[in-house]
């Protein structure tokens, strides 16, 4: 809803925006809105605003799940005059621009996820070797080890799907199918990795005494951010039938 009306001077930017990443820290954000109401996506366009600009307002922090370490907030967004040099690329380029900074940030989120997997099976493995039940350590256990056999085969997909798509990118190549590939991959692995940790744990599993809690619910935000688990599905879905059309 958020809408950015040409003026004299530039552009008059009003609305609010939600879940704003370091919005509580940011010196400047960029900003999409409307700059006509009638084109559809065609008609959003992206603004640099700088943070100390009359009629930004910034709230505080939301309370979250998980991932409290990087606050998230609401922005308003009350008349604010932007100047014209702040628009990015041309009117009407705003979707485009976010789609193609996705490409670019859908793998720094795999890597997250990657990254989260690891942790889960490096702590379930300590834990899995020093745990005694029934006269033996519990990765002794068979349905234990498969749970840490699974961890460490995702993780390691997840991790060769990232470095793929962040090649891709480094070498100027479009990199849409294996971005959506990788954080679909990494998220949904580490939201199931985080799961298995606290089940391998049992009920010092469920005690915030030991990091897996922290890690299930961090876990979860992978899956929301950057476009959904299920929006990944639609992406891959999409361009898998782009290649056979092109084939």
């Amino acid at each position: 809803q958020t809408r950015a009306r040409e003026t004299p001077d530039g552009y008059a930017l009003s609305g609010s925006k939600i879940w704003i990443s370091n919005a509580t820290v940011a010196s400047f954000f960029v900003v999409f809105a409307k700059t006509d109401l009638e084109a559809g996506r065609k008609g959003i366009s992206a603004f640099v605003v700088e943070r100390d600009s009359p009629g930004v307002t910034v709230g505080k922090p939301l309370p979250k799940l998980g991932q409290r370490s990087s606050h998230a907030a609401e922005i308003f967004f009350d008349n604010v005059t932007v100047p014209r040099e702040n628009l990015l690329g041309a009117e009407g380029e705003g979707f485009l621009i976010a789609m193609q900074v996705f490409d670019r940030s859908r793998p720094v989120i795999a890597a997250n996820g990657v990254g989260l997997i690891q942790r889960c099976l490096d702590e379930s493995l300590t834990y899995a070797s020093e745990r005694p039940t029934m006269g033996q350590t519990i990765i002794q256990h068979q349905s234990i080890a498969n749970k840490l056999a699974e961890m460490g085969m995702r993780g390691e997909a997840a991790r060769l799907l990232t470095y793929q798509s962040a090649a891709l990118h480094d070498a100027g190549q479009r990199n849409t199918l294996q971005a959506a590939y990788a954080k679909l991959m990494a998220a949904d692995s580490a939201m199931w990795a985080a799961t298995e940790a606290i089940q391998i744990f049992g009920g010092a599993g469920y005690s915030e005494e030991f990091p897996v809690a922290k890690l299930f619910r961090d876990a979860k935000l992978l899956q929301i951010y950057e476009g959904t688990s299920e929006i990944q599905h639609n992406i891959i879905a999409r361009e898998l039938a782009r290649g056979m059309a092109r084939g």
